[in-house]
């Protein structure tokens, strides 16, 4: 069973960044796909970024340009580098694997993935 440990939220104000860090146990990340994900209040899940077993990267348009996802395979951990972060970027983060088999609905979209970590929250204040 994949396990999935998030860290690194917290609470910034506009335009500040954080740098979310995921560590998997029980599972090469480069094995199946990686992605980061968050829920607001109220609403759905959506994906954020994914970055395949090539290395290969896809963003949500909304996050395009500041944030970047990256894969350590040494250490075995996804990052995500949020910068010029906003108000409409609150929300609970969840860094998310595929496994080593999955049923491919798209890098972004949640019913791609297996394993789910725990979440950690983002506030972004004006």
């Amino acid at each position: 069973q994949v396990q999935l440990v998030e860290s690194g939220g917290g609470s910034v104000q506009t335009g500040g960044s954080l740098r979310l860090s995921c560590a998997a146990s029980k599972y090469r990340m480069s094995s199946g796909f990686m992605g980061w994900f968050r829920q607001a209040p109220g609403k759905e899940r959506e994906g954020v970024a994914a970055i395949y077993p090539s290395s290969m990267t896809q963003y949500a348009d909304s996050v395009r340009g500041r944030f970047t996802v990256s894969r350590d395979d040494a250490e075995n951990t996804l990052f995500l580098q949020m910068n010029s972060l906003k108000p409409e970027d609150s929300a609970m983060y969840y860094c998310a694997s595929t496994g080593s088999s999955w049923s491919y609905r798209g890098p972004l979209a949640p019913a791609t993935y297996n394993f789910w970590g725990q979440g950690t929250q983002v506030t972004v204040s004006s």
